[in-house]
């Protein structure tokens, strides 16, 4: 019996070590399976600026933390119209806590975990579900663009500062520990007294300072790198770029790499195209948003033909009809909306525009004309005070398309020379029920409704 029973407990506990680490290898194939569909959600992510980026916020979204997961809800909807990229606003805690819509930052490291600033949440909600919002951007295919706030701060407490001889709002103890700031850090100080970035009053951070350089890029915790490995952010926005010189955004985006555009407000295309040269990245182009607002508000579309950083250099041209600072397109908005989604350039959509003011299967249309057919170069064929009609030429699988906008209250109709010859073609947003077929010469009459746009392709 004593045999047996030795006997049959070495049995039972050889099973439970051959069940425990079955259990374990069990576990460890799941443990990577999940890296594995990590690994393949983040490949699978779509190639930004191969669709449409949708700016995800305005000024003063609700408050009480419940943003995260509005936009969280929508991302699966935004990925299936053809959205590849959304851009949140700044996600750290800032000085006005659960009030603030970010641009006042205090701490780079609160994502919405300290109670500091008057709440533990940010605005728009906690840690968990940003990083869940991210998760799930990821999962559908969605980049996810940090808007990054890195000239001036706020919140700060006040400090004798030798440099002013004055009483400063300077010193900085987040309760993340990291990243501390002090009147050694900001303008002016020991190193460099350049103040020219300051912005509505707040400490003005010195780029210049190896310690500022170190916080912000360069070390393995760095507001760059935490950002990219652990939040898992794909990209970024560099909020009033005008603030500091183009090697602070450069020299940031080298640490980590990704998607960047600046935004650096100013209507001139050559000083835009000089700091996209600087900073190697893009940049928002407001030379085509002024000349949108003078076509649109001014009813004059020639301002359409006139120069845009979008035509000196679309790949580094982030062109928009409204974001959270401005929107004075007001008039026939949708046409503006029809102007960038088929030129080039990478097309911006405001969250305002897509969900509350704006037919949105009408700009669902443009956005799969933009990912389906524009490609290729631009050729104007038509532009006078009330039509505005151009070519995109085709690459690739994509065979181009023609424009045509209308800003007059009648029907307008024209002969316009395309790149098919013998071809049917067919007005893609269904604003004209002509399906006419082009010329041997390739030439073809189309119309376009009043106050509206008709986009032809071949059929």
């Amino acid at each position: 019996m004593k045999i047996n029973t030795v006997f049959y407990v070495l049995i039972t506990l050889t099973l439970l070590l051959v069940s425990c680490s079955k259990d374990e290898v069990l576990d460890r194939k799941e443990s990577e399976s999940l890296e594995l569909n990590k690994e393949v959600s983040s490949k699978a992510l779509k190639q930004i600026g191969s669709g449409v980026m949708m700016q995800a916020f305005y000024w003063d979204v609700p408050a009480g933390g419940t943003w995260w997961n509005v936009v969280k809800g929508k991302v699966d909807d935004w990925s299936n119209a053809g959205i590849d990229a959304i851009w949140l606003p700044p996600v750290s805690k800032a000085q006005n806590g659960p009030f603030s819509m970010g641009y006042d930052p205090f701490d780079y490291y609160d994502f919405g975990e300290y109670n500091q600033m008057g709440s533990t949440e940010t605005r728009f909600g906690s840690r968990s579900e940003l990083t869940s919002l991210i998760t799930t951007a990821h999962n559908n295919g969605l980049s996810v663009i940090a808007d990054i706030v890195i000239n001036h701060n706020s919140g700060g407490d006040s400090e004798a500062n030798i440099f002013t001889n004055t009483n400063t709002y300077t010193d900085y103890n987040p309760m993340s520990g990291l990243f501390e700031r002090s009147q050694y850090d900001f303008h002016p100080n020991d190193y460099h007294n350049n103040d020219s970035g300051v912005f509505g009053g707040f400490a003005d951070l010195c780029h210049h300072k190896s310690y500022v350089q170190d916080w912000l890029w360069n070390k393995s915790n760095s507001v760059a790198k935490y950002y990219k490995n652990t939040m898992k952010f794909d990209g970024w926005r560099f909020d009033y770029v005008k603030g500091f010189e183009p090697w602070v955004a450069k020299e940031f985006n080298q640490a980590v790499g990704g998607f960047a555009v600046g935004e650096y407000w100013d209507a001139n295309v050559n000083t835009l195209a000089w700091w996209t040269d600087q900073a190697q990245m893009s940049a928002f182009d407001f030379a085509c948003y002024y000349k949108m607002r003078d076509a649109f508000m001014g009813n004059n579309l020639n301002a359409l033909s006139e120069d845009m950083l979008w035509k000196r250099n679309p790949l580094r041209a982030v062109t928009f009809v409204a974001n959270h600072d401005t929107d004075e397109i007001i008039n026939n908005k949708i046409l503006a909306y029809a102007y960038i989604l088929t030129h080039e350039g990478y097309p911006a959509i405001f969250y305002s525009d897509y969900e509350e003011w704006l037919d949105k299967s009408k700009m669902n249309n443009l956005i799969w004309i933009h990912n389906n057919l524009a490609a290729g170069n631009t050729t104007n064929l038509w532009t006078d005070n009330d039509e505005y009609i151009s070519r995109r030429n085709g690459a690739g699988a994509k065979s181009g398309l023609v424009v045509y906008i209308n800003n007059s209250n009648s029907w307008q109709e024209r002969w316009i020379e395309t790149n098919w010859s013998s071809k049917k073609i067919k007005d893609y947003t269904g604003n004209s029920g002509w399906e006419p077929t082009t010329q041997v010469g390739k030439w073809v009459k189309i119309q376009a409704p009043p106050k509206g746009y008709s986009v032809w392709s071949v059929k």
